[in-house]
């Protein structure tokens, strides 16, 4: 009878300790009444907390988060630049819902229509940047479709650019949502200068004139919520109300996404509890990697050494109150290595260890390439030895 109360006793404690460090989000005291929700902490992806986070939903207009993730992504190429002149068509002005209020033929830089889609979630401004990018909202839209399949969005299909469709075939998951917000702002964090602003003019100049618009952001945690940075609402019959909030604290950045939720209110109070919640629970370790790593002889090459270098720092963030001082780095480098060795080419690694369990591991590269050394390499060798400087 000892033996198995003893046994059931280690099981109690080894199911708790599985609860509390590996099921946080079930064991989290939130009640949240959007039937879909996740937390996520920016910098390492790991999901704090999570309800119903993988249900295919309709997504309103934070779908402009995959269409902004897009333009950034061809800014970045330099395909397309801020200042470039984007002239409105019919099909962009025909756009329902949330808009800027753009006619057709009105030319408006691409910087300003970033913000009209950003701040105003303009349908209008996010049609007119979509066929400037791919010459059709049709193309733009495949563009969304495969740059989801690459960010391996399993449950995520596009329809239109801007969330205005009420097709079933236009539908994510908070969890897919999570992923392309991390995507842009870890990426882009340009895009912040998009999202903070609370309220900005723009000019409309048209065959009637020029007038002044005033773009006012649909994100009103902005000024309910100190830590805001943005980042997309969205909101349609279909979808209900839908929230991506991003914030910032102390240097730690959460992405609170929110689907389906009955009332405006409730998605910014609810993405406010969670964002609150991760703040309480998280605790970040980093490790920048700028210790100098020691050089690995190599043979088969003129040189006797050759360098290594981390391939990037360190994060963990943990949610269950571990003591992150006791966390442990062990260092995996070869003694000796033959030559060739391509730059970037895997060396050994660094491993993090917590209370003797691994959490993490940063590959160890070689900091330049070598050439295998032939005949002609050591005659010149000896040559340049011989002959005096």
């Amino acid at each position: 009878m000892k033996r198995i109360l003893s046994g059931l006793l280690a099981l109690t404690i080894l199911l708790t300790h599985f609860w509390v460090c590996f099921l946080p989000s079930q064991a989290a005291n939130i009640e949240l009444s959007s039937p879909s929700v996740i937390l996520m902490e920016a910098s390492t992806g790991k999901v704090i907390f999570e309800k119903n986070a993988s249900e295919k939903r309709s997504p309103a207009s934070i779908t402009k988060i995959m269409t902004l993730l897009l333009i950034f992504d061809y800014l970045e190429n330099g395909k397309i630049h801020l200042d470039d002149q984007i002239m409105t068509s019919a099909h962009a002005k025909s756009m329902g819902g949330s808009q800027v209020f753009l006619e057709e033929g009105e030319v408006q830089t691409l910087d300003t229509l970033i913000k009209c889609i950003a701040v105003a979630s303009g349908n209008d401004a996010s049609v007119a940047v979509a066929e400037y990018v791919a010459g059709s909202e049709e193309e733009f839209v495949y563009l969304m479709n495969k740059r989801a399949t690459d960010l391996g969005l399993k449950n995520t299909h596009f329809v239109d650019c801007c969330g205005l469709t009420t097709s079933e075939d236009h539908y994510t998951t908070a969890e897919d949502v999570a992923v392309m917000s991390r995507e842009l702002i870890t990426r882009y964090p340009a895009v912040f200068d998009y999202t903070g602003i609370w309220m900005e003019d723009i000019t409309h100049v048209t065959n009637r004139g020029s007038e002044t618009f005033t773009l006012s952001s649909t994100n009103k945690l902005l000024k309910s919520y100190e830590w805001a940075t943005g980042l997309k609402t969205g909101s349609t019959s279909l979808a209900k109300y839908c929230l991506s909030a991003t914030a910032k604290k102390e240097g730690l950045e959460l992405i609170a996404v929110i689907m389906g939720a009955p009332d405006t209110k409730t998605r910014f109070g609810e993405a406010i509890t969670l964002l609150n919640y991760g703040y309480s629970v998280s605790h970040m370790y980093e490790d920048p990697n700028t210790d100098r790593l020691p050089d690995v002889p190599i043979t088969g090459a003129i040189c006797k050494e050759v360098g290594l270098i981390y391939q990037s720092d360190f994060r963990y963030l943990d949610i269950t109150g571990q003591n992150l001082d006791q966390v442990e780095k062990v260092i995996s480098i070869p003694e000796t290595c033959q030559a060739p060795v391509g730059q970037g080419e895997v060396a050994g690694e660094a491993m993090y260890l917590l209370n003797g369990e691994k959490i993490g591991t940063v590959p160890i590269l070689y900091a330049e390439t070598v050439e295998k050394a032939e005949y002609k390499h050591f005659l010149l060798k000896i040559l340049c030895e011989l002959i005096p400087a």
